[in-house]
């Protein structure tokens, strides 16, 4: 079995309280969001048209698309609002030496 492979993204004084970032690793778009609980990553392309959430907004845990206003949990990925169906995929993060990265494998 083989160890995760984190990828550093960015320092976490960068993505203050109550806001998010997108990031491109590879080929995958993630997004990155701080809450009042904690750093959260899933799929910055939402799962009904093809828009980049980090250009929508973050309320709470809640991410809303800019496009048509579906909505999902930053924890998890999950739908809250449609037009959405589809959950996005979330990844593990860690802050290490101040830094965020986040785990792709499984993606």
């Amino acid at each position: 079995m083989s160890l995760p492979t984190f990828h550093r993204l960015a320092p976490a004084s960068d993505i203050p309280a109550n806001s998010m970032r997108g990031f491109s690793i590879g080929d995958r778009e993630v997004l990155v969001c701080r809450t009042k609980d904690g750093l959260y990553a899933v799929d910055n392309i939402c799962s009904h048209g093809y828009a980049k959430l980090n250009e929508g907004r973050l309320r709470g845990v809640r991410i809303i698309c800019p496009l048509h206003g579906a909505s999902f949990d930053c924890r998890t990925g999950s739908v809250l609002g449609a037009p959405a169906n589809a959950p996005l995929h979330s990844y593990p993060v860690r802050v290490v030496d101040d830094w965020i990265e986040v785990e792709l494998a499984g993606a």
